[in-house]
């Protein structure tokens, strides 16, 4: 009985594959334009709710009450709200989905680069330093180099991604300490979600449907050949880290760019965790200063825009999608850091007046 089941299950496995690969091909195009059209209708609200009109109130109003969140939000406006700690669910997310992008394209990205023989090894990464042909120019079986490249490019975006959400997500866990009566708006959370969903998958949205063609392919081995027969395949790291030694100069640069907004970031917000100290049980604020506070008042914003520049910069500038998810971050972190300043002018009469929203010297 058993010797029937089992091969009627892979073949039917095997089907499902082939279903799924078909249908992936229809996708090729699908998902940048689907991805780019969302980023589109995500930026148009709030750059509309920006308008200095108060034609549009209403609709400025209407959209600020989702991004409003923390100390910005009415306690007495709970309606439709969730605990602003659940922040802590967006990096969860984006940690387990950027490292499950990031291991299937590097692994896509290590079948597609030719194995190379120790002898050509070092006089092929020294042609490639010095802009030489070498063995790197050659076609594999599989993508020529300058497809490589561009793959090597999403894998750097994919690390850099999770190194963002992984210090994120220990920062929720250590040092943001939220007040219990600190809320954000349900479709504020979702919009969160979205976010943390959509932007690792449009690091590395070109080569989407190759790596996942390339999964299920590995899927089918799988199931004919068995675990260990898979598993024999000794890793060749020189082949493993190819990926890095492809990546070009405003990758690097743009890694700076990453690193540099990362690393305030990490400030501020320690100085912000560190106002809360003792502090869980009650709602009482003061003005943070340290680091880019001197300047702004919200410099974790700041920052933050900083870091997603980065990731233009390192893609090459030329990527549509990658400018339209920093497009929304400028625009969503702008809405928010002139909701804050007019919150901390309120709040505190010898508030510093030469602090900006989020800009120095301009806004």
């Amino acid at each position: 009985m058993v010797s029937f089941v089992f091969p009627s299950f892979s073949r039917g496995l095997i089907e499902v594959c082939i279903f799924l690969y078909s249908f992936s091909s229809e996708m090729e195009l699908g998902l940048v334009t689907l991805l780019r059209a969302a980023w589109v209708a995500a930026i148009l609200p709030v750059v509309i709710a920006l308008i200095p009109s108060s034609k549009i109130n209403f609709f400025q109003q209407f959209v600020l009450g989702f991004a409003k969140r923390g100390k910005i939000m009415q306690s007495s406006s709970n309606k439709f709200t969730v605990p602003q700690k659940l922040f802590i669910h967006f990096y969860i997310l984006a940690s387990v989905w950027t490292t499950l992008l990031l291991g299937a394209t590097w692994l896509y990205a290590y079948s597609t680069v030719p194995k190379i023989s120790e002898p050509y090894l070092f006089s092929s990464i020294a042609s490639h330093l010095t802009g030489g042909s070498g063995i790197f120019s050659f076609h594999s079986s599989h993508t020529s180099k300058e497809h490589r490249s561009r793959i090597a490019v999403s894998i750097f975006l994919l690390l850099l991604m999770e190194a963002q959400v992984l210090r994120r997500l220990f920062e929720s866990i250590y040092i943001f300490k939220y007040s219990p009566s600190a809320r954000m708006h349900i479709l504020g959370y979702l919009t969160g979600l979205f976010f943390y969903t959509a932007v690792p998958i449009s690091l590395c949205c070109n080569h989407a449907t190759e790596v996942y063609k390339f999964g299920l392919s590995l899927i089918q081995e799988f199931i004919v050949k068995g675990k260990d027969r898979m598993l024999a395949t000794e890793v060749d790291w020189w082949r493993f880290l190819n990926p890095l030694i492809q990546l070009r100069w405003y990758s690097w640069i743009g890694a700076a760019i990453f690193f540099w907004g990362w690393i305030h970031q990490h400030h501020c917000h320690a100085i912000l965790g560190s106002l809360r100290e003792n502090r869980e049980d009650n709602d009482e604020y003061v003005v943070p200063h340290g680091d880019w506070f001197q300047y702004v008042s919200s410099p974790h914003y700041l920052a933050e825009i900083v870091i997603y520049a980065g990731f233009v910069v390192a893609s090459g500038c030329s990527d549509l999608t990658i400018w339209l998810l920093w497009g929304f971050t400028v625009v969503n972190l702008v809405l928010a850091a002139a909701e804050t300043h007019r919150w901390y002018l309120h709040k505190f009469d010898n508030y510093p007046r030469n602090r900006f929203a989020i800009f120095p010297f301009v806004y």
